[in-house]
């Protein structure tokens, strides 16, 4: 399995398939990284020589924020944003949405499974 900035892709898919697995590559972007590195698409990354990958690794580093990186630059801009208190910020801390959606309804996968609260009494229970 050929190893790129520390995630191993797989070998059995194309190589502009295999790039995706990478955090922050999506297929535009593969696509455009085999043709900047003069490798073909549609070849199998187990079909990869060591040359064609560190020119992969090489164009990645270089031009493109990915993995680990991409992922600290992404956690650091949520903390400023809890930090200066902007009502983004609130939402990130609440862990409620953040772009506007409602949340009266749905919400579920930012608020989590359903909490149940127990309802009034009705008048029929009083007697």
């Amino acid at each position: 399995m050929p190893r790129l900035m520390g995630v191993d892709i797989p070998n059995d898919r194309p190589a502009e398939v295999s790039l995706t697995y990478l955090y922050g590559v999506g297929p535009k972007t593969a696509r455009n990284l085999c043709y900047a590195a003069g490798i073909d698409p549609h070849l199998r990354a187990r079909d990869l020589r060591e040359d064609e990958l560190a020119r992969l690794a090489a164009l990645l580093d270089k031009d493109y924020i990915v993995e680990g990186q991409l992922r600290r630059q992404r956690n650091q801009n949520i903390i400023r944003l809890r930090d200066i208190g902007c009502y983004r910020g609130l939402r990130h801390r609440r862990g409620l949405p953040v772009r506007g959606q409602r949340t009266r309804t749905n919400a579920r996968t930012r608020k989590g499974p359903k909490k149940t609260v127990a309802g009034k009494k009705g008048v029929k229970d009083l007697r």
